[in-house]
Order: C-alpha cells, then structure tokens, then sequence
C-alpha cells in the first residue's frame, strides 16, 4: 500500500490504541504513522471490527497479544531490593531478633559482602577440582594378572567397547579374553595361533570393534573377526624386485600395523623393506597406497612403527636411522609433509609413535633410552624430552592419558634390578609424577582405554597386568576382580517321591531308586540293554559255524538230518569209502537217475596182460573205397 508521498509500505505492523475516546487513533504502515480518519470507511469498519475481536478474547481468555514474544527486562537494582527485603523479614522472624531501622544503604552492604563471599567461596572449589591432585586420575588402586604364558608380550589390544582383550606374545599365540565371561581366575576363553611360527609383532581393534588387524614375522598381515577366524590375508611381493613400487605386497618381514581411526576398511602396515602401504580389505590382492622411507642418504630406510592421527589425515612413521617422517593422506605420496631427520640416535629403533587426543601434541618413543614430547605446529625441536629410559624390545609403548595430562610409558629391567616399572610423566613439564613396579621382568605393551579408564601393561614374563580404581574405573576387569567361580553341582532329578516300606509284601515292594551311576552299572550287566555281541566259541574255525562242527562238511552232514555223528578228527575220504560197498549194491543217488539212459560201458580188454600199453599202436584205418 502506498501513501502520498510516493513510499512503498510492508504491510500492517502494530495497531495503535483501540479506545473511542482517541479520537486520534492511527495505524502504522512501513515507516509511517496514518491516521484512521484519512481511509476509506470500510478500513475503519475493518480495523473496529479486528479491535472488537480482540478485546472479546481479551475479557474471555484474560490475555490477548496472541503470538507476539517480548524480551524479560530485569531490573538489577530492583532484584537486589526484593532480596534485601526478604532477608530483613526473615531477620525480624527470628525468635530473639532485634529490627534493624538502619537505611536500605546500610542493608545492602552486607548482603552485597555476603554475595560476594559466596561467589568467591564457588570460584575456590572450581579451582579446587580443577587442581585435583595429578595422581589421582591415575587408576591404580586395584591390580589383577592374566597369564598367558612365559614369553613376553609384546602386542595388547582393547575392543573400543572394552569388552575385549587380546593378547600377542613371541611364542606365536593369540589369546582372546573376555571380561564378563570370567571368573577371579582369569582364564582366556580362546588361544589361535594365525601366523603359524611367526611371533605377533602388534595387534589392533578397528574402530568398530568387528576385526582385528594381526602383524606378525611374516610378510602378509593378517585381517580377523571378532572371534578370531580369518577374513582376509594381504598378498606377498616379489622379493627380487628392486624397486617395492612395483610390487603388490611387502617382501619382507612386517614391523608394525594400524587401523584407520575412522574408515573401518582401510589399515597401515609397515616393514622391513622400507617401505609403508595402506590397505583394503577388500582388495586383498594389491595394496591401496604406497610410501617410500629414505634415509638422509636417500636409500632406504627401516620403518619400525606407524601410525594415523586422531583424524586419520596424517600418516606417521619411525625409522632405524632416527628419524620421524609423515606423509599428508591427502596428498600423493611423493614428498613428506613432516620431517625429523635427528629426532632420536641414529641406529636406535623408534619403538612407538603416539598422537594425543587433542592432535597437537604427539610423543615418540625409542631404544636410545628417551621418550620425547613434539607438537606438530613446531617441530623442529622437541618440546620436552625424559631419558634414563631403558628399553630392549622393538615394540615398547608409549601412550596419552585420556585427559592429555599423562603421558605412559614402560622401562625394561637395567642392570642391578629385578623389577620392570611403569612410568607415569605429566605433559606440561615431562616430570615423572608416578612409577609402578608392574612385574619382575620388563615393561613392554601399554593400552589406557579412555572408556574403562583402566590400564593394561604386557610383561616380559607372559603376564598381562590390569590396573583400574574401585570408583573411576567401569566394567572391565571390575566385573571378574571379585567373581568366583560357582561349583557345578550334579543334582540328581527325582521324579516321584520315594515312599520306604521295609515290611510290606514282596509282590507290593518298590523297586530302590538307584542313582544313574549304579543304573548303568546294572545294565551294563545286562546282554540286551548292554547289546553285547556274542562271545566267541572255545573251538572251531570261528563263527557260529563251530556250534555245528569245526568244517563245512560236518555242519551240512549234521544239518541233514543224519542220525550218525561224524567225527571232526576223521579223514573225509575214509568216511565216504566206508560206504562205497552199499552205494555199489544199493544205489540211491546217481544210479537211478542215469539207469535208463546211462550207455553201455566198453572196456578195452589187452590179450596179453605182460604187453605194455605202449606197445600197442593205433588201429589201422579203414579204406575208404573199400
């Protein structure tokens, strides 16, 4: 709608006073006020009409502005009063009070006092918690042990949920634990040997928890389910290649391995023949992505651990020469993005490379006998560096606290002692705050899992230790601390009750009930409830032939129904001559069959007995003209 001078308005925006006693009422339209006498007469009847309405809902509902939200305005000075009235009733309530007749100046100032303690009471409880001794947030109360054997363990992994444990040690086994299933005993539930014999260099949860990354001796790693079944196998390279870019697979032995922290499909392994591949599970036969580690004279160079980020954006390597190398996972893999080259001795193994929860801040782990604190926005130099760290094995840990206060690593048994001892180091000074005797060989594999708040140390005795507290600490090892294992007791099912009658008939009498023991035992002499097979005969041949006679023929002769008995110990031939004499004079059975047409038997008679056969030639032939 348009005024009179020319400006566009945007529709109704607040309706002035609706009282006929205004005689000036106006509505604003856009930027400017209107009188109500300047429109036509059917806007007023339209705008008498909209006030009437609204006050109806006013004088029936009791409130009208319907969806119009306005600002709450307080009034300090006005609050402040409110509060210092009731306190002076509450004064004046009291038995044995005297009223105060000083002015509202006077009562303010205490309860301002007051206030103002009570806020600085708050503000040193804050501070309180939030200075809460740095050995408190260490769960050690508490300790428990799991055996798994009597070589050192040197790969722990937790599922994320932490419902899981498994455990890698140098005797080629893999045990599997699971802490709602056990007992105080703390027995492994299943023990897989994957790799053959090859020791377990390292082992790892995906994210999800469903498979498990296995790094071994061997040149392939390993991908498993949750209960330990194999699901996939990398492809091994080609040994005699020189250049590893044109293999599928590694050619040697593996040093370390890792899953993405957020793709469930892709992990990281590295090895001994320089170089570090990424790979899929589905894709089993070539590897996704390859990096090349170099020494400072450009061959190549060992990497002993690997590592992502907490974004899975970087990829982090340490090498045998010292030095700490990254590559930026959006990036091709040509250049590194981070380079130490000095970061620790040369020819000492970078054992464990750890990224913090913050991302920031990462700490490297080595065999010289130092563990150093970096930040990846200087790094240049070290932050901070803690020796005397004495270390023997290639997978020693070193891991953040889930508040990134801590910093956690182990130390191997040194000359002189017996104990390994778990050291805890505060990150803002990398001053050892707390150390732990964990076991009396050395200190290996670290997990502090930040859901269960628990510790997890892999002993070079094959023993794992588990450190957790009584309150900051959930589920996990609390849930088979204190369980004991119940006694299987066979009860044994009666189905009737049994009535004892000592003196009643024998025809009445109830048969004992006996136990299944001695039910078995019964039966057991019975031939048909047992199904015995039948015992062998003390004579003959064997079989049930021998019940008729040790031969065939004194079983058919006695089956015939022959009254005469035949001896076994007789010789047949003697037995059949013996009836020769009445076969010839009574024949009954070949004789009377051939009589009729039996031929006439012709005998050769010789004329003189003393000729021999021999002599006696053919007979001559006939003629035939003759």
């Amino acid at each position: 709608m348009s005024n009179k001078r020319g400006k566009i308005s945007f529709g109704k925006i607040t309706l002035a006073s609706t009282n006929k006693e205004d005689a000036d009422a106006s509505i604003v339209y856009g930027f400017e006020k209107i009188n109500t006498s300047d429109l036509p007469c059917s806007s007023k009847i339209v705008c008498e009409a909209d006030d009437k309405s609204k006050l109806e809902v006013t004088e029936v509902m009791g409130f009208g502005d319907f969806g119009k939200k306005k600002a709450r305005a307080f009034d300090v000075q006005e609050v402040m009063q409110q509060i210092v009235n009731q306190k002076l009733k509450e004064s004046d309530t009291l038995p044995g009070s005297v009223p105060q007749t000083s002015n509202d100046s006077d009562a303010k100032e205490p309860l301002i006092t007051e206030l103002k303690n009570s806020d600085e009471d708050a503000d040193s409880d804050d501070s309180d918690d939030e200075n809460e001794g740095i050995l408190d947030r260490i769960p050690c109360s508490h300790e428990v042990t799991m055996t798994h054997g009597t070589k050192a363990v040197v790969a722990l992994a937790a599922d994320p949920s932490g419902a899981r444990l498994v455990s890698g040690s140098i005797d080629y086994k893999l045990l599997f634990w699971d802490f709602a299933g056990m007992d105080s005993n703390m027995h492994s539930f299943r023990s897989i040997s994957p790799c053959e014999n090859h020791p377990i260099k390292h082992v790892e949860y995906s994210h999800t928890g469903e498979l498990i990354l296995i790094v071994s001796g061997m040149a392939q790693a390993k991908v498993l389910d949750r209960d330990g079944f194999e699901k996939m196998e990398c492809v091994k390279g080609d040994q005699y290649i020189s250049d590893m870019a044109r293999t599928k697979g590694h050619a040697s032995s593996l040093t370390c391995g890792q899953w993405h922290p957020k793709d469930r499909e892709e992990f990281l392994t590295s090895s001994s023949d320089g170089t570090c591949r990424i790979w899929n599970i589905n894709q089993a036969l070539e590897h996704k992505g390859l990096m090349k580690v170099k020494g400072k004279n450009g061959l190549k160079a060992c990497p002993t651990t690997c590592n992502f980020n907490r974004d899975g954006n970087l990829i982090a390597c340490g090498a045998t020469d010292g030095s700490i190398q990254m590559w930026d996972r959006r990036k091709i893999f040509v250049n590194t993005a981070y380079m130490v080259r000095n970061a620790h001795s040369s020819g000492e193994a970078v054992t464990a490379l750890s990224f913090s929860y913050r991302g920031s801040l990462f700490a490297s782990r080595s065999n010289d006998g130092t563990m150093k604190l970096w930040d990846l926005r200087n790094i240049k130099s070290p932050l901070r560096t803690a020796t005397n760290l004495d270390s023997r094995y290639d997978e020693t840990s070193c891991v953040f606290s889930p508040d990134d206060s801590l910093l956690v690593t182990g130390q191997s048994l040194q000359k002189g002692e017996d104990t390994g001892r778990l050291l805890f180091y505060d990150v803002s000074s990398l001053v050892c705050v707390n150390s732990i005797e964990a076991s009396k060989s050395h200190t290996i594999s670290i997990i502090w899992h930040p859901k269960l708040n628990q510790i997890f140390v892999g002993c070079g005795d094959g023993i794992v230790k588990g450190y957790y507290d009584a309150q900051k600490s959930l589920r996990g090892a609390t849930l088979c601390a204190f369980k004991v294992k119940r006694k299987i007791k066979q009860v044994e099912v009666v189905s009737a009750q049994q009535i004892i009658s000592p003196h009643v008939l024998p025809m009445y009498r109830q048969e004992k009930q006996k136990t299944s023991k001695k039910r078995l035992e019964k039966d057991r002499l019975d031939p048909v409830k047992s199904r015995r097979p039948d015992l062998p005969i003390s004579q003959g041949s064997g079989g049930r032939v021998a019940s008729s006679g040790s031969t065939l023929s004194s079983y058919v002769i006695r089956n015939l129904g022959l009254s005469k008995r035949v001896e076994d110990d007789q010789d047949p031939r003697e037995a059949i001559l013996k009836f020769a004499k009445d076969a010839a004079e009574n024949p009954y059975w070949v004789t009377p069959a051939y009589s009729q047409t039996q031929p006439q038997p012709i005998f050769h008679e010789n004329k003189d007995d003393s000729t021999d056969d021999e002599d006696i030639g053919p007979l001559p032939k006939k003629n035939k003209n003759a």
